[in-house]
């Protein structure tokens, strides 16, 4: 093993293999900053460049670009309340409010800082407890990710900044939606309403732009400010460098959320869209400032983006060690390896372990490419919210349009996003939170498929439910769901006694 992690290391460290990781990553932070662009259509892209390439090379450059495209999906949901993918959607809630408030340069230093120690973590996991940690991702039956679902469901209770019940009602149109298309147990049609693009379900990326995106440019157009933040603060963007106390400024929700990333990245199905709101949802619990999470929080930005970031070394474990590919990233990834005759499994870590160290290294490299082009261009990506909001508008509708259009070549596409975008606005001016919604309509599918396999594995819904009781992971999930959903009720009711004691004295 020492040998091949040496020549692995040799591998990485040639010149060819460093200006490989580099452009990766830059590539990749491009096409996570743009919406719809996600990394698995840039992955798909690139694979046909790749073929001429030496296997470590190839390899190198396709997970170069994942992480990059882990960081680059912060950069619009920080600037512009614009994810760049659906993992993105918790550092929005914090990191616009920071932009408001003339701390975007913060907010981007923040992000680039935490991606880094994500997926550092995951990369640290990938290279120590590969083969034990996969094994862990087969205990994962369809009722166990069933309750996983359940699990971030019960987030929504926490993401209701200001009224819980209009957050749960968010929640719950977003499991209606989720509900479109295809019963996944007897094949029977939705809401479809006799339309036949309503059979496979909504596209999430252009619910997504429209409900983020498009609901921004609503409320942009509606204000009679010229640009995304006040006039007195928009000299303070540019300026705010960093010092060393950054890099270790909340260790606690870096380890936490780097360990919830790292799991559920290896777990098959769920993927960052999970991990970053569960990663948001203990960062807010565990925080001594709990109130100013939804405000502007530099730790909620911390907590999603780090477990965000984590996921890319999970979701290689299972990938490499098992050939089961945990997201559509990886499944695309999976397909890379295969054509340069790289067989996941044993023969992967022995017979070819130099390439597989080689990645390894080209991967940590990769993540201090991105660390640096993170710092010293945070300063510039932050000068998008000086743009007056007429040209911004023009030019996020170009983007949010012709990422819908990227999805599926569909028209129908840019016409659900538009009616995503109003819902979206009416959401934000009647007080309902756009987060939880988004987290139901992720979830719900999910959940949903998970519970109607396991409908078919124990013949039933009741031996299936059943079946919860039995299995260990299963216990804890549950124990878990029931902290998340009953801990916001009591720290509410806390602050009521606070408050009448307050008003007693």
């Amino acid at each position: 093993m020492l040998q091949n992690v040496g020549m692995g290391l040799a591998l990485a460290l040639s010149p060819m293999n460093i200006l490989i990781a580099g452009a990766g990553v830059f590539l990749g932070i491009i096409f996570g900053a743009l919406p719809g662009f996600t990394a698995t259509m840039a992955l798909a892209v690139l694979i046909p460049f790749t073929f001429g390439m030496d296997p470590t090379q190839a390899l190198t450059l396709l997970i170069a670009v994942y992480v990059g495209c882990m960081y680059g999906d912060a950069i619009p949901a920080i600037l512009l309340h614009t994810p760049g993918t659906p993992g993105a959607a918790a550092t929005a809630i914090d990191g616009f409010e920071m932009t408001k408030k003339g701390r975007a340069h913060e907010a981007l230093i923040e992000a680039i800082i935490s991606s880094f120690w994500g997926a550092m973590f995951g990369v640290a996991i990938l290279f120590l407890l590969a083969p034990p940690l996969a094994r862990f991702s087969v205990m994962f039956g369809p009722m166990e990710t069933f309750m996983l679902a359940v699990f971030g469901l019960t987030v929504i209770a926490s993401l209701g900044s200001k009224n819980m019940i209009k957050a749960l009602i968010s929640g719950v149109l977003g499991l209606l939606i989720g509900t479109v298309g295809m019963d996944r147990l007897v094949g029977f049609e939705r809401y479809t309403f006799g339309v036949v693009y309503f059979q496979t379900g909504l596209q999430l990326v252009p619910v997504l732009i429209g409900l983020f995106s498009i609901s921004q440019i609503f409320v942009m157009v509606s204000s009679t400010k010229r640009t995304i933040v006040d006039a007195s603060l928009i000299n303070n963007i540019k300026g705010g460098g960093f010092g060393l106390k950054d890099f270790v400024r909340y260790p606690r929700t870096y380890l936490r959320s780097s360990v919830i990333g790292t799991i559920i990245g290896i777990i098959p199905g769920p993927g960052g869209n999970i991990a970053s709101f569960i990663g948001y949802n203990e960062a807010r619990r565990a925080s001594r400032n709990q109130d100013e999470f939804g405000k502007g929080s530099r730790e909620g930005v911390a907590g999603s983006e780090t477990a965000n970031s984590a996921i890319t070394g999970g979701a290689l474990v299972p990938m490499l060690s098992l050939g089961i590919p945990s997201n559509s990233v990886t499944a695309v990834l999976l397909g890379g390896l295969m054509i340069h005759g790289l067989i996941p499994g044993h023969e992967l870590f022995t017979l070819r372990g130099n390439i597989i160290y080689g990645i390894f290294f080209g991967i940590i490299i990769a993540n201090f490419f991105k660390l640096f082009i993170g710092l010293t261009c945070a300063k510039y990506f932050a000068i998008v919210a000086k743009v007056p909001t007429n040209i911004l508008s023009v030019v996020i509708i170009m983007m949010c349009v012709l990422g819908a259009f990227a999805i599926a070549n569909s028209m129908i596409d840019i016409f659900v996003m538009l009616s995503f975008g109003v819902i979206g606005y009416l959401m934000r001016r009647y007080g309902f939170d756009v987060p939880p919604m988004v987290l139901g309509l992720i979830l719900g599918p999910i959940g949903e498929a998970s519970l109607m396999r396991g409908v078919q594995i124990y013949r039933g819904l009741e031996p299936a439910l059943l079946m919860i009781f039995q299995k260990p992971i299963c216990l804890v999930l549950m124990g878990l769901a029931v902290i998340s959903l009953t801990t916001p009720m009591w720290r509410a009711r806390q602050e009521r006694k606070k408050a009448a004691a307050q008003q007693n004295q």
